[in-house]
């Protein structure tokens, strides 16, 4: 595995996965793609200015594609969103096979349709996401994509990782920027403020650290896998952990009532999330990783409260990275 093209190379995961092939003996050089282009450099990386929507790919001499670029803002124009994502995946995904080189996808949690309240689903469920938001609309839209990309290269080795949310410390304030918008500041986000933890029914995530998924990326990158592989710590989040955590009490907070109240904020402009991702997030079903486990030889070093942990740290003191999108405030 001799040289590694990364879009999204600056981003949450993106600085985490140049990190972990900087430190892997098998990579001998990468090429980070960004819009913009950082002052930091991990060993073994060079940059390129590429907006994958608009610019030409040439990725000949890769041995392999990462494609982790994705844009998530602005959701009130999500006409924006897909020509950022879809169209520019696509034009990823042929050049890589123009290239002839493997491609590692990172695919999401959101892609999946509703599920089991309690049984996990492994890799086989149904990829449809749910229709009422941008994101998983995009991400499933992509995996039906690949299904005929892969048929249609079957030489070329395609994988994709699913993974649950994903959190690290020097990426909350920009998690914060895209969720909280910028009216919530990083001062105005402490814990000890906040009266209590909303308890909304149905409510419960999967979340896992960007170092694990970058392990995930060097091992699928160096083994003879292909296939879809899902991605998350333990143990599954719900308000009555993250309320023991922050030693707050719960109330309980209807669905329709929560989503009322997001509703509003998102028409009154005061917050840039869509209500839709509320109702996909209220729906996605447990992942099971096993598969990621035995074929990978994966298993998640830092737990989902550990991860949640260094995203609450970075919202309020000591978050951000010297690149365009981790910046600090």
């Amino acid at each position: 595995m001799s040289h590694v093209v990364v879009t999204g190379a600056t981003g949450n995961l993106g600085v985490a996965v140049l990190e972990a092939l900087a430190k892997e003996p098998a990579v001998r050089s990468v090429t980070g793609l960004a819009r913009r282009r950082p002052a930091w450099r991990p060993e073994k990386t060079e940059y390129a200015e590429i907006d994958v929507e608009t610019d030409e790919l040439d990725f000949t001499g890769a041995d392999a594609v990462v494609h982790l670029a994705w844009q998530f803002q602005p959701t009130r124009h999500p006409e924006q969103t897909w020509a950022a994502n879809v169209l520019g995946s696509l034009r990823v995904f042929e050049a890589a096979a123009r290239a002839g080189a493997t491609l590692i996808y990172a695919s999401s949690v959101g892609t999946y349709a509703p599920g089991p309240v309690e049984d996990r689903v492994d890799e086989s469920w149904p990829t449809h996401g749910w229709p009422g938001a941008a994101y998983p609309r995009e991400k499933a839209y992509l995996e039906r994509y690949l299904d005929a990309f892969e048929r249609e290269n079957p030489s070329l080795r395609v994988v994709r990782l699913r993974p649950a949310f994903v959190f690290q410390r020097r990426a909350a304030p920009e998690q914060r920027r895209i969720f909280g918008g910028p009216l919530v500041r990083g001062w105005l986000v402490r814990p000890e403020w906040l009266p209590f933890v909303p308890d909304v029914p149905g409510l419960r995530v999967q979340v896992i650290h960007a170092d694990d998924v970058a392990d995930a990326v060097c091992r699928a990158l160096l083994r003879p896998v292909r296939g879809a592989f899902n991605l998350a710590a333990e143990p599954p989040l719900d308000s009555r952990g993250l309320a023991s955590t922050l030693g707050k009490r719960t109330v309980r907070v209807p669905r329709a009532v929560a989503r009322i109240g997001l509703a509003g904020a998102w028409h009154a402009r005061a917050v840039p999330v869509d209500p839709g991702l509320f109702d996909t997030v209220t729906r996605l079903p447990l992942m099971d990783t096993g598969r990621a486990r035995d074929q990978l030889g994966w298993t998640p070093n830092v737990t989902a409260w550990e991860a949640v942990g260094e995203l609450l740290a970075g919202l309020h003191g000591g978050g951000g990275h010297p690149t365009p999108p981790l910046h600090p405030d």
